[in-house]
């Protein structure tokens, strides 16, 4: 909890004050005691009230006079809001070791399938965009809430050689500068740091490890210089696989190697996701590293990131909680005081 005025806290000085006039006031009505006949008259003249309840009043009203104080510093505090405005640039891998059959039927189908799943279920709620990267990277579809013409653009996708996964972080945060003004885009001064995160997060999902273009952790500084997480998921297994891709699959650039069915000649798969460069990257921008190994962990993956950037904390004022309170409490010790000194009838 954090404070707007702080200094107004100095106001809790009343409380001791308010104890130390009290403690005066019981000092001096002891020594003004008076001596009497009869202690049955002194019961009857007295509250039908035990020690313990006449301390109630008081502290109610220390304990109303505190909340008062507090809630005039306007306490804030940091709540959960769901946020339908945010805009998620998912960039897949579609370098050639996406073929790789160790996952069924193929890395790249698994990939798409999860993928179009995933964004079918945000339907209604944040942009997405479409970044896809392999020796290069290119914006496939822009941020936009056209789920359809997301789940097309899948369709389509072809593999090709090279994994450049820093210029993929880069090419999502221009595309997510070009619908988010308080995000700057590549090239561009940043600005401060600021607080909190943007209201944009970028979803890299690779099986490899970057082979050329931009240092991933250039491209990481820059995402964190503009408050973009990234969050990273690392797909495939270590199992050497073969690499079959069919023809809708390959766009024939680069593989002289490929046979009339869409497949290597020769070689399995065997290449290692770089994990330490993922999780890496998600430290510096405040994201997170998942690993699938499996078409069921990539979906359950993808499933369980809307809740890290589609929710956002905002500091949201209390203070009319805490007067509300603090009047309850006084407003009862008043009452309280009042029915337990209230006049008696004499009793016969």
């Amino acid at each position: 909890m954090s404070f707007a005025w702080p200094w107004s806290l100095l106001s809790l000085l009343v409380i001791p004050l308010i104890l130390a006039v009290r403690w005066w006031a019981l000092r001096r009505r002891r020594r003004a005691a008076v001596r009497v006949t009869s202690m049955a008259l002194v019961r009857s003249a007295l509250p039908g009230r035990t020690r313990w309840t006449r301390k109630i009043p008081p502290a109610l009203l220390i304990a109303g006079l505190a909340l008062l104080a507090v809630g005039a510093a306007r306490p804030q505090a940091s709540v959960p809001v769901p946020q339908t405005s945010a805009t998620i640039l998912l960039a897949l891998d579609t370098s050639g070791s996406m073929c790789s059959t160790d996952v069924d039927p193929n890395r790249i189908t698994a990939a798409k399938k999860a993928a179009a799943e995933f964004i079918e279920s945000q339907r209604g709620g944040p942009r997405i965009g479409l970044v896809t990267f392999a020796g290069t990277a290119g914006l496939l579809v822009p941020p936009t809430d056209d789920t359809e013409s997301l789940i097309e653009a899948l369709d389509g996708l072809t593999v090709a050689r090279g994994t450049a996964i820093g210029q993929a972080m880069l090419t999502s945060i221009d595309a997510i500068a070009e619908v988010d003004p308080s995000v700057a885009p590549t090239g561009a001064n940043p600005g401060g740091r600021g607080e909190g995160y943007a209201g944009a997060a970028i979803v890299v999902l690779t099986d490899g490890a970057n082979t050329q273009g931009v240092d991933p952790q250039t491209a990481a500084q820059e995402a964190a210089l503009r408050r973009v997480r990234v969050f990273t998921i690392g797909f495939g297994t270590t199992n050497p696989a073969p690499m079959v891709c069919d023809n809708s699959q390959f766009d024939g650039r680069g593989f002289g190697g490929w046979g009339g069915r869409g497949r290597f000649d020769s070689g399995r798969n065997v290449r290692l996701i770089d994990e330490p460069a993922l999780e890496q990257i998600a430290q510096t921008t405040g994201g997170s590293y998942h690993r699938a190994e499996n078409a069921d962990q990539l979906q359950s993956a993808l499933d369980a990131l809307p809740g890290s950037f589609t929710v956002i904390h905002q500091r949201v004022d209390t203070a009319a909680a805490f007067a509300a309170g603090g009047a309850i409490l006084i407003t009862a010790a008043l009452s309280l005081s009042l029915w337990w000194n209230r006049p008696r009838a004499p009793t016969r």
